[in-house]
């Protein structure tokens, strides 16, 4: 894996989620973009957003892993972008939402085709990580060298648990020592550059919303 490219690894993680359409990519866009907002998300919101139908939206969201709910059957959580508060932040025109993993702070700004405030923790240090991503860049705020950690599992390990078997292996660092002594302590994890890792993240939306994403 070490010897991959980003275009292959991204190639890599798009095939390991479930292939969509040009409605259920629209769905997809407009469900980020009102998870942004910090908010959990009704169907009915979604339907008036986007003018798909309730049955279309709901079976679409039911069939998809990935996607959470709370008790009013209200969207939490999709695909890498949540409401519920993690230890990485966003804050997008002031509405404050959170991100499972680092590497979806990195391709969910051209999804909302905004940028984006992100503070995010190192897993050893504790040290505060700040960036500013936008749909074309990813700036570091202060002067560090940035690194990503990354993992790629298939498509069956994505569908059992995308949150504990990818989610949880992947982070910002900002000292590649203390990155490489942590992935010594994580099997099947493998280090990537900033650079890299949002390159990887562009692919991955240009491949997925090759349909709606302008």
């Amino acid at each position: 894996m070490l010897n991959w490219s980003p275009s292959q690894i991204s190639d890599f993680v798009v095939q390991a989620f479930p292939e969509i359409n040009k409605e259920q990519q629209l769905l997809s866009l407009c469900l980020y973009r009102s998870l942004a907002l910090g908010k959990s998300v009704a169907v009915e919101q979604l339907q008036k957003k986007t003018g798909l139908t309730a049955e279309f939206i709901s079976q679409s969201l039911q069939s998809w892993s990935g996607v959470f709910f709370d008790d009013n059957k209200y969207v939490t959580g999709f695909w890498g972008l949540t409401t519920r508060e993690t230890s990485h932040r966003l804050n997008v025109n002031g509405q404050t939402s959170y991100t499972w993993c680092a590497w979806d702070s990195l391709f969910i700004p051209a999804l909302l085709s905004e940028t984006v405030q992100v503070s995010s923790l190192c897993p050893v240090t504790k040290r505060k990580i700040e960036l500013e991503i936008s749909p074309d860049q990813v700036k570091v705020i202060g002067d560090k060298t940035l690194y990503v950690s990354f993992l790629v599992l298939d498509e069956a390990e994505m569908k059992e648990d995308i949150i504990a078997k990818f989610c949880h292996f992947v982070y910002f660092f900002d000292s590649k020592s203390v990155a490489e002594q942590w992935l010594s302590e994580h099997h099947g994890t493998f280090l990537l550059s900033l650079d890299d890792a949002f390159s990887i993240g562009k692919n991955f939306n240009a491949a997925r919303y090759n349909l709606t994403l302008k």
